[in-house]
């Protein structure tokens, strides 16, 4: 007896998708996403803040994007995410419909729904289509886990109430104590 094909999906499956209804496509396969909590955006607003902030103080060509914000990790058509933040040096990756290729930085703020997600699938996934900086956030455990897939390869962690060091950047240093999250 043959193996039953499981469907496999594509970009256009997502474009397809009723207005406002929020997905992400890793390897074909859909993964729909729940709206975030506040807590979730006051960090998110935060930290696109205190980035975009750095980067315009220092006269920097980045660009930094908060969901929903297109991310297509690949040249293929199964890999759409919508990174809770991505930054962006490299200004040939951006059009219209978003971002073609792997941003520097993401950072994804984890819910209770999106942990599998973000602590598996996408950790793989951005590590292999060349991520620099990946961060995890998790308010419910009140860590935050740097990886760093240039170079040392470190894996760093911290609490909510840290200053973190940027990797992709000599001098930003992000201090989530003096943040209203």
């Amino acid at each position: 007896m043959p193996l039953l094909k499981e469907d496999l999906y594509t970009i256009d499956d997502i474009y397809a998708l009723p207005d406002g209804e929020r997905a992400e496509l890793i390897d074909g396969h859909i993964y729909y996403m729940a709206p975030p909590s506040r807590k979730h955006q006051d960090i998110s607003m935060e930290l696109s803040s205190a980035i975009k902030d750095h980067i315009r103080s220092h006269g920097g060509k980045c660009k930094v994007y908060a969901a929903p914000f297109a991310v297509h990790l690949d040249e293929k058509t199964d890999t759409y995410v919508e990174p809770d933040i991505s930054v962006i040096c490299d200004p040939n990756k951006l059009d219209d419909r978003g971002c073609k290729g792997a941003p520097d930085w993401i950072i994804e703020i984890v819910s209770p729904s999106s942990k599998k997600m973000d602590y598996l699938i996408k950790l793989r996934k951005y590590s292999a289509c060349g991520v620099k900086e990946y961060w995890i956030i998790d308010p419910e455990k009140n860590r935050i886990i740097v990886y760093n897939f240039t170079g040392d390869e470190s894996i760093n962690e911290y609490t909510l109430k840290d200053a973190v060091k940027a990797g992709i950047y000599e001098d930003l240093i992000i201090d989530f104590g003096s943040m209203d999250i």
